[in-house]
Formats: structure tokens, C-alpha cells, sequence
């Protein structure tokens, strides 16, 4: 597995709809395990197909340590409301409220192209709206108020400049190791006094490194 460069606001892969996946391939199954890699290594929850630089219809997640893949996803329909606190790996550093439904209900294919549906309510509800907003080429900046809007771009001019031709590369001599290092923290065993619990250590929605 590879870790991938992460395009940043400003590249116009992220404003673009991606293309729904023919087949899901060999090909298509080793994007989905760098995209996972490359999640981790940047300690995100969420990835999607265009924040790597690709056109393809997918994306990744991984919430509460159980990792998810959603190829040509759609939400069939949705609940409720509920305003947080969100963040991108896209757009480091730099983080809004945002009002989404609470509960969603998706379809998708997994990576064996096998036909799925779930139901999801608080992070991973957000994180899949997130995501699939992705692929149609928006950002949860979209949804902030005008004056918000204008606030956190003042904020990202001064971030944007850490990240020439709009990539973020991730330190290879540090990234595999924070990418296991993310993998066995969400995979660690909770005992009975912490189900259902939220980790009060747990960094926010797409954090980062």
C-alpha cells in the first residue's frame, strides 16, 4: 500500500462530479487500500476518491474502528438535524458547524462490488454526507454562512501557502508509521465500561495530524 498526495482547496479536482465506477477491479480495489493507508497516515476518518486526485465514484471511512467502503454511493434518505463541528483533510487546519440530517440511509457497492445497504446516525451519518458530497465536487465550507465563509478563507490564504501546487504530502519517514499507529488505536479493544462511550481523547470529524 502507498500513501497518496492529498489535494488541497484550490485544486479544481475537488469542484469536479466524479465518474461512477464501470467494475469494480484489482485496479479500483488497490486505489481503495491507498486511499485507506493515506487516511490513516494523515489521522483522518474519511477519504474520497477526489481529495487524492482521482475521478472515480468512491470513498473510504472508518468510524468507531470499523472501516467502510462506498462505491457509487447515494443516500436514499435522510432524518432529523444535527449541527457540528467539521474539519477536511482538504483544507487543513481550518473548521466549521454544519447542520446535516442525523440519521441517513445508503446504498452502495463494497470493494468485491457487492450491492449494500446501511443505515447511519451521528459521526458516521456526517461522515458519509461528507464524503459523498465530495464526489459531486462540494466542501463543507459550502454550507457555512457568508461571513463564516469569509472568515476561514482568510484563515486558509495563510494555510494555503504551506502546500505549493495545492498537494499536501504527507512525511514518508513518519507516514507509515502514523498510519499503524492510527489503525491499532481504533482497533483496540474497549472493556465493558467504555461501550458506547465516546473517547474523550478522540481528535474531531477528519482531524489533523
Amino acid at each position: 500500500m502507498s500513501v497518496l498526495d492529498i489535494r488541497v482547496l484550490g485544486d479544481p479536482v475537488l469542484r469536479e462530479r466524479t465518474t461512477p465506477v464501470a467494475a469494480v477491479t484489482d485496479e479500483l480495489r488497490a486505489l481503495i487500500d491507498d486511499m485507506f493507508e493515506t487516511m490513516y497516515a494523515a489521522e483522518g476518518i474519511g477519504l474520497a476518491a477526489p481529495q487524492v486526485g482521482r475521478s472515480e465514484r468512491v470513498f473510504v471511512a472508518d468510524v468507531d474502528g470499523t472501516p467502510y467502503v462506498f462505491v457509487n454511493p447515494e443516500i436514499v434518505s435522510s432524518e432529523g438535524l444535527d449541527r457540528a463541528e467539521e474539519g477536511c483533510l482538504s483544507i487543513p487546519e481550518i473548521f466549521g458547524d454544519v447542520n446535516r440530517p442525523d440519521w441517513v440511509h445508503a446504498r452502495a457497492l463494497d470493494r468485491d462490488g457487492n450491492p449494500f445497504e446501511i443505515e447511519a446516525t451521528g459521526l458516521l451519518a456526517r461522515c458519509i454526507q461528507h464524503e459523498l458530497d465530495h464526489l459531486d465536487g462540494k466542501l463543507f465550507i459550502d454550507y457555512l454562512s457568508l461571513l463564516k465563509r469569509k472568515f476561514v478563507m482568510r484563515n486558509w490564504e495563510r494555510e494555503a501557502a504551506k502546500y505549493p501546487d495545492f498537494i499536501r504530502r504527507l512525511d514518508p519517514a513518519t507516514a507509515s508509521q502514523t498510519a499503524e499507529r492510527t489503525r491499532s488505536r481504533r482497533n483496540r479493544p474497549r472493556d465493558d465500561g467504555e461501550q458506547g462511550q465516546a473517547d474523550p481523547t478522540a481528535p474531531p470529524f477528519e482531524p489533523e495530524l
